[in-house]
């Protein structure tokens, strides 16, 4: 039983990332195809949804432990999930940001045709799939992997910057539309700083060693 609800609590987690991987897919799709259908499931359908599993999850590994007084490994198992199951549900806020801002971009001209921003949505959805599958498998050396990637999408983020700042420059009309193009990059990049976090949760669970993160942390909502 012990194992059985332990399990349970593991493919709940896994379900949640993947519901979050798809938030960011779709927010990013719908920004380049132009879909507002795809921009408002994520907000009104999907975004619920990731709520009520994050407080539902939250309650799995709260009852887990109350019952069980699980030790040692099972304990900081349980513990990583209840701090991935927070990061998790942040990434769902962010998606939601980028949907925000696509929603006000796909309805104006494009300022440049978008290079930079798939290429970091693309690595940092790669970056939370591959920190869950660290956990699954309890792969540390793949969670390391994962934590040397957050510097391709940090640089990637200021290409980004500094393209946009020239279009801003030379044309004060892209002004607002260039802003939320920032807004897009900077969430896609928090996106990443949380599944390094993850990462380095497995990491800590899999060889006991605790590996700061380089960035502080930020407000996700309302950005």
């Amino acid at each position: 039983m012990f194992e059985e609800k332990l399990n349970e609590i593991k493919r709940r987690l896994v379900e949640e990332a993947s519901l979050a991987e798809t938030m960011v897919k779709y927010s990013i799709q719908g920004l380049l195809e132009r879909r507002a259908d795809l921009l408002d499931k994520v907000i009104n359908e999907m975004e619920p949804r990731m709520n009520e599993t994050e407080v539902e999850l939250d309650e799995m590994c709260t009852n887990f432990i109350a019952l069980y007084e699980p030790r040692a490994a099972q304990l900081r198992t349980v513990l990583m999930v209840l701090k991935m199951n927070n990061d998790l549900e942040r990434i769902g806020d962010l998606a939601v940001n980028i949907s925000t801002s696509a929603q006000y971009l796909i309805e104006r001209p494009q300022v440049k045709p978008l290079i930079d921003i798939p290429k970091m949505a693309e690595e940092t959805t790669g970056m939370l799939k591959d920190a869950i599958d660290a956990f699954i498998n309890s792969d540390a050396e793949k969670a390391k992997r994962v934590c040397e990637r957050d510097e391709i999408v940090d640089n990637l983020r200021d290409q980004v910057l500094r393209e946009l700042i020239t279009y801003m420059t030379s044309d004060p009309t892209t002004i607002e539309r260039a802003i939320h193009l920032i807004k897009i990059s900077r969430n896609l990049e928090r996106i990443a700083d949380l599944s390094t976090n993850i990462a380095e949760d497995v990491i800590f669970v899999v060889e006991g060693k605790i590996i700061k993160h380089h960035h502080g942390e930020e407000e996700t909502k309302g950005n």
